[in-house]
């Protein structure tokens, strides 16, 4: 099953269904949640625990928690922050069990239960907050907004139980103040409030655990917005029949580069040849082109001011690459509007393929061609007129809005690479900022044209292309400090290899 992004509607809406209407008890979700948090506690290294709760169902699940840390014989203090009065009734149960058991309980209500807290804190192993859910709407304040600026200043290591106490759930704003957790170990979605830029400080490593809530329950209310993962990729990466020949993994077209932006051309050809399209052509102009022969050892050349050749590469193509470093001129912009205009499969448009688009979108509603535009941020900007600021706090809408209205596919590049058709919206979490450098954007073009050649759904191929190309720089910025798109290129194969056994 796809790993599911939720609203704090959807969430509540499922457990709801679940509890009411299924008939699973709300304790029951509590225990399994809390069992889920201790999975992901190293109970070799960690022996000493600082929990700390709220009255509602997130505390409730802290205390449980606190539980079965103390059957495992560790060293366990809880913090009640607030009064025992309006507990819910998940909450309270799992309150009481401890009160029975003798566990060391304080209130933190005061100077004073701030000072033993804060003790607390500095002297655990780590420390888990369970304070606040997602359901926060308001800032947070008084002792609420000290105790959280305790746990930052003072905790060793610190793990939240779904949600770090402060994040809105939805918009991923900090609620005034906003717990910085080292892991959260969060439930059955990952919550929509996590995409936002620079959210990860806050959430640190996520992890998403199933508590036993039925796929029917989430399939009734969950969106179509969804992570891409493993399980998502080796699904779509295909093992080859041993009687494959290169006519079967497709032809690719990559249309690029100019004087001085040879390395585009080349990055997007090799994306394509390392991951596996079976004939590679790359079209570029003649003043480059003996540069280009020489450097492409398996992909071919054609001069683009030779008008047979490139309509017979065109026809003869499953899928095309255009735009990185062509520059943005009338030559780039009649080539594109050629394409997309005669072509009848699938075309990858990225870097000034896209710039030149700027005022000429009316070309996208002319297209004869499944589409996938692949900007960053700033030619997103330009597109579309609106500020690079609103477009990062508002990604999955611009991007979702934007598809629509052409019916095509965009990868809006950025952590947490968005990818959508309009309807449905896949996040890709791989990658990281080692592989910040130039080219890597031409690398995952010609991965995304190549997978498209290799008959993926215009979609999918998005999908699987940018899963991949982060996984191979993740696994290269093990070892390196910095990975280049000539090293992700040589690491394709291998990546692919993997991913697929």
């Amino acid at each position: 099953m796809k790993l599911k992004i939720a609203t704090v509607k959807i969430a509540r809406a499922v457990d709801g269904y679940s509890i009411n209407e299924l008939k699973i008890p709300g304790i029951v979700l509590m225990e399994n949640a809390a069992l889920k948090v201790v999975k992901n506690i190293d109970l070799k290294k960690c022996d000493s625990f600082c929990v700390i709760c709220t009255k509602g169902n997130n505390g409730g699940d802290g205390f449980a928690v606190a539980r079965h840390l103390y059957n495992l014989n560790k060293t366990v203090r809880v913090f009640l922050v607030g009064k025992e009065s309006g507990m819910s009734e998940d909450c309270s149960i799992n309150y009481n069990i401890l009160k029975n058991l003798k566990i060391n309980l304080d209130v933190v209500d005061s100077e004073e239960g701030l000072v033993k807290l804060k003790e607390c804190i500095k002297e655990s192993d780590i420390t888990i907050d369970a304070l606040f859910g997602t359901g926060i709407s308001r800032n947070i304040l008084g002792i609420q907004d000290s105790v959280i600026t305790l746990i930052n200043k003072y905790g060793n290591y610190i793990i939240s139980v779904d949600i770090p106490s402060g994040l809105n759930g939805d918009t991923g704003n900090v609620m005034g103040n906003c717990v910085r957790a080292n892991r959260t170990v969060t439930f059955q979605f990952y919550k929509m409030g996590f995409l936002k830029y620079g959210n990860d400080e806050f959430t640190g490593e996520v992890i998403v655990e199933d508590i036993g809530i039925p796929n029917l329950a989430v399939e009734k209310f969950a969106g179509s917005e969804f992570i891409i993962d493993e399980d998502f990729v080796k699904a779509k990466l295909k093992i080859r029949n041993k009687i494959g020949h290169k006519g079967d993994f497709g032809r690719v077209l990559v249309i690029a580069g100019s004087k001085g932006f040879t390395g585009a051309a080349y990055i997007c050809t090799q994306g394509a040849v390392r991951s596996g399209a079976g004939l590679v052509t790359l079209g570029c102009y003649k003043d480059i082109q003996p540069i280009l022969s020489e450097k492409l050892v398996e992909g071919m050349t054609i001069d683009l001011e030779e008008n047979l050749k490139l309509q017979k590469a065109i026809e003869k193509s499953d899928a095309i690459a255009i735009g990185p470093g062509m520059g943005i001129n009338n030559n780039t912009l009649n080539l594109v509007k050629k394409v997309v205009t005669t072509f009848t499969k699938t075309v990858v448009i990225d870097a000034d393929g896209i710039n030149v688009l700027s005022g000429n979108l009316h070309i996208l509603k002319d297209k004869k061609c499944n589409v996938i535009l692949t900007p960053h941020l700033g030619e997103m900007s330009r597109i579309t007129g609106l500020g690079i600021e609103y477009i990062r706090e508002n990604r999955i809408k611009v991007a979702k809005d934007f598809a629509k209205e052409y019916n095509i596919i965009i990868l809006l590049k950025g952590y947490n690479t968005v990818i959508t058709d309009g309807n449905s919206v896949a996040i890709n979490p791989t990658g990281n900022s080692a592989m910040a450098s130039g080219g890597m954007g031409d690398c995952l073009t010609g991965i995304i044209a190549s997978f498209s050649a290799q008959k993926q759904q215009p979609f999918e191929a998005a999908c699987v292309a940018a899963f991949v190309h982060g996984y191979a720089g993740e696994e290269l910025s093990k070892d390196m400090y910095c990975v280049n798109a000539s090293h992700v290129l040589n690491r394709l194969p291998f990546s692919i290899k993997k991913l697929i056994e």
